[in-house]
């Protein structure tokens, strides 16, 4: 990856491999096997290097790059999503872009301060780690910073409270608890759920290629 401007720029190579064991050998060679989807392309196989696909992946989903495919073309791309085990980049979904129209992403949301009521005995919890905006892409922020300090034992920021940046419209429902500080015996008092219920929640779905 090396940057252009403000426009990282990715190198991928197209692939006609697509089954485990080339996979693998893809994978042990250093290289994440991905697709592109979007904009007339229907899941355009490529891979890309895997160190250089990480530095991308720092930087958030919903900072766009350029994806500069070898004996093609260049296109401008958000990360759609990816696999991941052990520390291991397995997959990853490119998802083509264009520079003026609006799209949906889900950014990280970056707590900011400590809440007057943790400091009286209160437990902040948090109830979402990111919120789905939409904006132009030039406009969409690597994450959304949220002052947290005046939350007060039984307070509970919504969606609707954060103030976003102009060019962006709120997409998760503007009710629905961002973050709460509760009182101490209202935490004590939560029961855990069973490991019988736990244990049907942690079905592992099949990965893809």
């Amino acid at each position: 990856m090396k940057s252009n401007g403000k426009m990282a720029q990715l190198t991928a190579t197209p692939r006609t491999e697509k089954k485990g064991a080339a996979l693998r050998l893809l994978r042990q060679g250093g290289r994440v096997p991905a697709v592109v989807y979007g904009l007339g392309l229907e899941g355009a196989a490529i891979h890309v290097d895997e160190k250089e696909m990480l530095k991308v992946a720092r930087t958030g989903r919903s900072e766009m790059f350029n994806l500069n495919v070898e004996g093609g073309k260049t296109i401008p791309v958000l990360i759609k999503d990816q696999q991941e085990r052990n520390g291991r980049l397995l997959h990853v979904d490119f998802l083509q872009i264009s520079k003026n129209k609006p799209i949906s992403v889900s950014v990280a949301i970056d707590f900011q301060g400590t809440a007057v009521g943790s400091k009286a005995g209160g437990v902040f919890q948090t109830q979402e780690t990111q919120l789905e905006v939409e904006g132009l892409p030039g406009d969409l922020p690597t994450s959304i910073e949220v002052d947290v300090s005046e939350l007060e034992i039984g307070d509970r920021l919504t969606a609707g409270d954060i103030k976003l940046d102009k060019g962006l419209t709120l997409v998760t429902s503007p009710d629905t608890i961002v973050a709460s500080v509760m009182p101490p015996q209202a935490v004590e008092e939560e029961v855990p759920a069973s490991s019988d219920e736990a244990g049907a929640e942690a079905a592992e779905g099949s990965s893809k290629e």
